[in-house]
This record gives C-alpha cells, sequence and structure tokens, in this order.
C-alpha cells in the first residue's frame, strides 16, 4: 500500500477502503506519512468529500490511535454531552446534575479553552480546591457513587486528531464536514459513553453560520455515532446570541447555579432541559425526549439536581460553600458599564465579536500559556428582541483594567445592531437530528 495511491484515488473520487484509511492515519501518526503527503490527501477529501463509510472508519482510526476509554466498570448506560463550544456556554454545570440525580451515570472528560472563554475544566476550577486530575480508577468510583464526574482529557486522547488538525489548521482544510466530524467525534467515542447527545451551535458565534450546514454536520456525527454502536442525537442551538446572559468563568458558574435553581434565563434552562431530556431517552429512563425533558424539569423543582451539583463539586475537591452562597467569589476589580448608543430593538448580534470582546477582558486564553482572570466576562442586559433606551444598560463588564474595559466596549457595540422597528426574540432550541 502506497500513500501516493491513496491520494490519488481520493483525488479521483474513488471510495478509500477502511483499510486505506488507518494506513493513513497510522502512517501520519506515527512519521512514516510526511505532512506534505497529508496535506494532499486532506485538500482531497476537501475537494471530492467523503462517503459515510469513509467518514466512519477515519473517525474509528483517529480514536483508536490513543487511549479508548472503557467505562465497563460503571455500572449502567453511561451518557454524555458534547458541544464544540459556543459563547456563553455553560450546559454541562446543568444538564450533568439533572440527569445524575435521574439516576443514569454522567462519565465526562473535558478540555480547557483556548479563545473567548475558558473550557469546562477551567470554570469548575473557580471552585476553590476543585480537582480535575482523576484516576481512572478514581473516576469510576466517583461515577458509581453520585452518578457524576469530570476529568480532564489525557494527554493520548485520539492524538491522530490532534496532528490532523494542527495540519489542517495551517492548509486551508478545516471546513470540511467530514473532516470536522470525524475530529470532533474520534474524541468522544474515545471516551467511551453509550449514549451521545451533541449540542450543535448554528449562527454568527458558531463554526457553522447556516441552520443548513449545522444540520449537515450533525446528520454526519449522529451517523458515525450510531454507526460505531453507541445511540447518538443531535440537538441544534442558536448561536446568533450568547447563552443566558453571563460570558466568564466565574459568571457562568454563577448563572448555572440560577439555573439550578429555576432562576436562570429561560434560553438556557430550554436548552438544559432538552439536552437532559434526549440524555435521558437514550439512557432508556425516559419514554421519549419529552418525558425525559418533563423529568429534567423537576429535578430543578425539587431541588435534587443542585444537591447533586454541591455533591460533585465537594466529591472532586471543591469547596461547595460557593455554590450555595455564590456571592463568596472573587469579583473583578473594574465593572463598566456600556450605554446603549440609540433608542429601538437589538435587531441582530455578532457574537462571535462579543466573544472575543470577552476576551479582550482577560477571560479566554489567546495561547495555551496564556492565564485566564476568572473574574474577567460580560453581563449581556439586552438580547435579540430587547427594547433599549438611549444611554440605557446594554451590558457590564467586568476586567481588571479601565483601558481593558474601553477596548471592549468598542468591539461590543460595533456587534450589537439596533432597530427601530420591533424585532422578534430568537428561539434557543432550532432541531432535533
Amino acid at each position: 500500500m502506497r500513500m501516493y495511491d491513496c491520494i490519488a484515488g481520493k483525488k479521483a473520487g474513488r471510495e478509500l477502503s477502511p483499510e486505506e484509511i488507518r494506513y493513513i492515519v497510522d502512517g501520519y501518526t506515527q512519521g512514516s506519512v510526511p505532512d506534505y503527503q497529508m496535506s494532499a490527501f486532506l485538500m482531497a477529501v476537501c475537494l471530492k468529500g467523503m462517503t459515510r463509510a469513509e467518514t466512519l472508519a477515519l473517525t474509528m482510526a483517529m480514536a483508536e490511535s490513543g487511549d479508548m476509554l472503557d467505562l465497563s466498570a460503571i455500572r449502567g448506560k453511561k451518557a454524555d454531552k458534547l458541544c464544540p463550544g459556543g459563547v456563553g456556554y455553560k450546559t454541562t454545570r446543568v444538564v450533568g446534575p439533572m440527569v445524575a440525580a435521574l439516576g443514569v451515570p454522567v462519565a465526562k472528560m473535558s478540555g480547557r479553552g483556548l479563545g473567548h472563554t475558558g473550557g469546562t475544566i477551567d470554570k469548575l476550577e473557580s471552585f476553590p480546591g476543585f480537582r480535575v486530575s482523576l484516576t481512572e480508577q478514581e473516576f469510576f468510583a466517583q461515577v458509581n457513587r453520585i452518578g457524576l464526574a469530570v476529568m480532564a482529557q489525557t494527554a493520548n486522547l485520539a492524538p491522530a486528531d490532534k496532528k490532523i488538525y494542527a495540519l489542517r489548521d495551517v492548509t486551508a482544510t478545516v471546513d470540511s464536514i467530514p473532516l470536522i466530524a470525524s475530529s470532533i467525534m474520534s474524541k468522544k467515542l474515545a471516551a467511551g459513553a453509550d449514549v451521545i447527545v451533541l449540542d450543535v451551535k448554528s449562527g454568527s458565534g458558531a463554526f457553522m453560520k447556516t441552520l443548513e450546514d449545522s444540520i449537515a454536520l450533525a446528520k454526519e456525527m449522529v451517523e458515525i455515532g450510531n454507526g460505531a454502536g453507541r445511540k447518538t442525537c443531535a440537538v441544534i442551538t442558536d448561536m446568533d446570541q450568547p447563552l443566558g446572559r453571563n460570558i466568564g468563568n466565574i459568571l457562568e458558574v454563577k448563572e448555572a447555579i440560577e439555573a439550578l435553581h429555576g432562576e436562570g434565563p429561560a434560553d438556557l434552562l430550554d436548552a438544559s432541559c432538552t439536552l437532559a431530556g434526549q440524555m435521558l431517552f437514550g439512557a432508556g429512563r425516559a419514554g421519549s425526549p419529552k418525558e425525559g425533558c418533563t423529568l429534567a424539569k423537576a429535578t430543578i423543582d425539587d431541588g435534587s439536581a443542585f444537591e447533586k451539583f454541591c455533591e460533585f463539586i465537594e466529591a472532586q475537591g471543591g469547596d461547595a460553600s460557593f455554590a450555595r452562597s455564590p456571592e463568596r467569589f472573587p469579583t473583578a476589580g473594574v465593572e463598566f458599564e456600556v450605554k446603549a448608543p440609540a433608542s429601538g430593538y437589538i435587531r441582530s448580534m455578532q457574537t462571535e465579536e462579543i466573544g472575543m470582546a470577552s476576551l479582550m477582558l482577560g477571560a479566554g486564553r489567546e495561547t495555551k500559556e496564556s492565564r485566564i482572570d476568572l473574574t474577567a466576562g460580560i453581563r449581556i442586559c439586552a438580547k435579540i428582541g430587547d427594547r433599549v433606551e438611549e444611554g440605557g444598560r446594554l451590558a457590564l463588564l467586568y476586567t481588571s483594567s479601565m483601558e481593558r474595559a474601553l477596548a471592549a466596549q468598542e468591539r461590543l457595540l460595533a456587534a450589537v445592531e439596533i432597530s427601530g422597528e420591533p424585532v422578534k426574540p430568537r428561539e434557543h432550541v432550532l432541531a432535533v437530528v
């Protein structure tokens, strides 16, 4: 078998065999296939696409290039949720406790953020003492004991994907649905869950800008998951504006705590209950997604989801008194009010730009070595469809210096469009695949 023949075959539109695809992935991971040949192959995929069988073979080859977590030591059907990212994304802290409170084990591997805010791991580390470096034995034991654990991804999780993605990033081969889907799903399959629910974002703050493209990506990933023997579904959610109102690590943790008390923004509660309902249905705890959603909402009403969240924080060494008394969290040195430049209705938001404004405040990482300011971020005071008055409060910025606040204000104002005509509020859950 030669890499040249694989490249030529894909360039001609031929369907590659699983053996050929594994040869390519293993060869590139181990160094026998050079960058220039892999770049040519990736470009051929971008131009010619991949069949569902090829995409599944690519995903499995990348997943099996490193550690494959065996969750058989955990009792019951294990459920997990995945979101490739989003501005103000905070559903893990709400969904996990709801599902675990209903007896479905949630065994989750998460990463740190690179971009506008931290990742799930960074946000959980807002709790003093919270520990994410669990051994597999600790991870399994905790899920069996309380139904929920989150640990940092191992360094050897889908190493082929890490290497291939770094090459895609510099060869203009990122925007290929088979390559995107296989990259995302290889890590999730390696993490071992039986039930996978995908939260696929759509809009100005997502990689997929249109609903059509988001649904196409979702279908591809669902096919991969089901083809690999995992019960998989996808929920398409709106990212034409931030989820909830808070962006930034401690700010998002506080909003998740509000949601667990039934007091959070409606879009956050809607998204969380929808995702939890799908997880409960997939695991057989509910007879339908609708019933699962109803069960999930009940854990908010009876307080069991919040108590499970506190139990989870304590189990991993965190100080749960911060969850019970969120005012204990540290606050930013500077709170800056952004005022509406005109009266009218919020017509649109460039969500990615708002995320970049939060990065300027210190809420995220520009490089892997960047240090996050856990207190930094944005509170959105008006969303699409809301009326604002000139000089009224549009947002609050939290940061360490006035210089940062003024720079972020300029970027945020440029990202918000105000119209004189009434605007219909947006639905958050757009479709289910």
